[in-house]
């Protein structure tokens, strides 16, 4: 199982879509198309049987960042939980970018804290996009991907692995046959929550979200006193207009401050209900599997008895007509011998009565 992981638009859904033969939602513009945590269709590749993972970024335009953790954390640790481990990781990056923007790096400092350095060997970093660019663009912004140490030069010292994805078939295939060999191992998120049994906001990618949240806090708090300001001046021109707007301008600051706190306070609660559930839905899918496993083996043992049956009474009639040729040839050999000891006597009386 790998999971494919990038900001909003770099090509995760069509990725998985081109390889496997799904039909995930593709998204044209800016408006992100992966609200949830998909799985394409499973495939065989290089004799394995390989399933891709859709996940979508922190940066989506219709899901907050917390709840994007809480579902990536929530399917990775019921999965870990069930025994299943990813064996690679495929991040996403559009290469027509012309720089490597805010949401950009959050979204890879949140996949480096959900994944750990130990996991790093098993990532694959995929630029995408190159059809955007010139060759020579597109080559000079990848040397800066790899070289620049706030990019991915750290990823790729501690073992992750850089390939292009220009949207082939054959270089889909390159990309995976890389990770074939992979040996899977638990994410840092996974072993955490799990293993170790922490809460959610205790884990390095909680602490991280945690940490943007309060920043964003803080912004905000700066933000509403430059318009209280603001306000007052309003007030003292009599400019009731200005200030109408810039009330509204307040509200909204002030929905946003509730729910990031709101945000903050129910991760964890929100976390444990939906691992509960997700537990729940993963043990039901176990037990049917195991009913399933059971019934097959069961077939299995009566078409092994009839067989054997088959076997037995193939054994049995064999023998029954081995033993019926043994008695006819035995029949043939006493007639025979019944019949010589008649001449002989019938012989033994003409020599008497002769005196041979």
């Amino acid at each position: 199982m790998h999971r494919v992981m990038g900001a909003t638009g770099s090509g995760k859904s069509s990725f998985i879509n081109l390889i496997s033969g799904s039909e995930l939602a593709v998204g044209r513009g800016l408006r992100s198309c992966t609200s949830k945590v998909e799985t394409g269709n499973t495939f065989q590749f290089l004799d394995k049987m390989v399933t891709l993972v859709d996940t979508p970024g922190f940066d989506d335009t219709t899901v907050s960042d917390t709840d994007i953790l809480k579902m990536i954390s929530v399917y990775l640790s019921s999965t870990y939980q069930a025994g299943q481990k990813l064996s690679g990781l495929i991040y996403m990056h559009r290469i027509s970018d012309f720089r490597m923007g805010g949401v950009s790096r959050r979204n890879l400092s949140m996949f480096r804290k959900l994944c750990g350095d130990e996991t790093l060997r098993n990532v694959v970093i995929a630029t995408t996009m190159w059809s955007e660019v010139t060759p020579e663009r597109g080559a000079a912004r990848e040397l800066e991907l790899r070289t620049d140490e706030i990019l991915f030069k750290p990823l790729i010292d501690r073992g992750a692995t850089m390939f292009r994805h220009e949207n082939t078939l054959a270089s889909a295939h390159a990309l995976l046959r890389h990770l074939a060999d992979n040996r899977p191992a638990p994410l840092r998120i996974q072993r955490e929550l799990v293993d170790e049994g922490k809460d959610i906001t205790q884990t390095a990618a909680g602490v991280e979200l945690d940490r943007e949240l309060a920043v964003l806090r803080q912004k905000h708090l700066k933000e509403l006193a430059e318009i209280q300001s603001e306000m007052e001046a309003a007030l003292l021109a009599k400019d009731l207009e200005t200030r109408e707007e810039l009330e509204q301008v307040r509200q909204d600051l002030l929905k946003n401050m509730e729910k990031i706190e709101s945000d903050r306070e129910r991760l964890s609660r929100e976390y444990e209900a939906e691992r509960a559930r997700a537990d729940a839905e993963v043990l039901k899918i176990q037990n049917a599997l195991e009913v399933e496993r059971l019934a097959r083996e069961e077939k299995e043992k009566q078409i092994t008895k009839m067989m054997n049956d088959m076997e037995a009474d193939r054994t049995a009639n064999a023998q029954e007509r081995a033993l019926m040729r043994q008695q006819l040839e035995e029949a043939r050999r006493a007639s025979r011998r019944r019949g010589g000891g008649l001449f002989s006597a019938i012989g033994s009386g003409i020599d008497s009565v002769f005196g041979w």
